[in-house]
């Protein structure tokens, strides 16, 4: 199966939040410091978000905005087999 068709899924299931960064949109996992997530699964530590690499590129220093709140991104990397990307997110 597809990433993108996990993200897909998880959207359609309103697991995902918008995220968007200049005049774009899209649905990521996003995790914010002692917060739980999917639905009561995962505890989050840290704001990031994780996204399927083919839906958007983002680099150190760019503005997102989620919710209403802009954060800057301080670290992108790819994860699993590159297929997936997180970005850390400093609030701002």
């Amino acid at each position: 199966m597809n990433v993108t068709d996990l993200y897909e899924a998880a959207d359609r299931s309103g697991m995902l939040t918008a995220v968007t960064v200049g005049m774009a949109t899209i649905q990521c996992a996003f995790r914010a410091p002692d917060e739980t997530v999917l639905d009561g699964l995962a505890l989050s530590r840290d704001y990031h978000i994780e996204y399927p690499t083919v839906w958007l590129t983002l680099a150190i220093g760019d503005l997102v905005e989620i919710e209403g709140q802009s954060y800057r991104v301080r670290e992108v990397r790819q994860i699993r087999d590159g297929r997936e990307s997180v970005a850390s997110l400093s609030k701002l």
